[in-house]
């Protein structure tokens, strides 16, 4: 059932040129499962940002600050996470990263919603995995499996697969926006409102 998972993963690997990919249903899921899967107690926002990033750290309890960073197309947020939501481009995998993509409606490989982690390692590619699909194996049947791990419900569905790989070629025959930080407010000013 989630052959089509794997496919579409394997070909934004390919396009980004990163050895694995791990599917999520949107790119903050993907963020947040590689702060846990991390065991992140720190972390940093831009001022410029989508909303969804701070309130993930203020929701695990990060020891988190905002910082005022003028990003282009990425920007990390600490222990070699970086949100890439707004990024596409061929071959721009940084090894050694974790880089959370975006498929939500307003980016370039636009799916309604999904998100994606680029990663250049087996072993965290399979944990991660688990971790985001309720602590199981793709594949099999979770009656089937012990479970061993916590998992969360943020994995991709096999719908959604198959309409990335059915508009993927058309997103890379297609120029891309550049977005950067001046495509978002400063949000700076929440940190205390949502910390209460």
């Amino acid at each position: 059932m989630f052959d089509i998972v794997d496919q579409f993963e394997k070909a934004v690997a390919d396009y980004f040129g990163a050895p694995y990919a791990v599917s999520t249903d949107c790119c903050t899921h993907a963020v947040e499962l590689c702060l846990r899967y991390l065991n992140v107690k720190t972390a940093t926002s831009p001022n410029h940002t989508y909303l969804s990033i701070p309130m993930t750290m203020q929701k695990l309890g990060l020891d988190w600050h905002f910082v005022d960073t003028q990003w282009t197309e990425y920007y990390e947020i600490g222990h070699n996470i970086i949100d890439a939501a707004t990024m596409w481009r061929p071959n721009s995998y940084i090894p050694g990263k974790y880089m959370c993509l975006s498929f939500q409606y307003r980016k370039h490989l636009s799916l309604g919603r999904g998100g994606m982690i680029l990663c250049d390692n087996k072993h965290d590619r399979d944990n991660l995995i688990k971790l985001g699909y309720d602590g199981r194996h793709r594949n099999c049947s979770w009656m089937e499996q012990n479970i061993d791990t916590l998992g969360y419900h943020y994995y991709m569905t096999p719908e959604t697969a198959q309409l990335g790989l059915d508009k993927l070629q058309t997103a890379i025959d297609t120029t891309p926006k550049i977005w950067n930080w001046r495509d978002y407010p400063d949000i700076s000013s929440i940190k205390e409102r949502i910390s209460k």
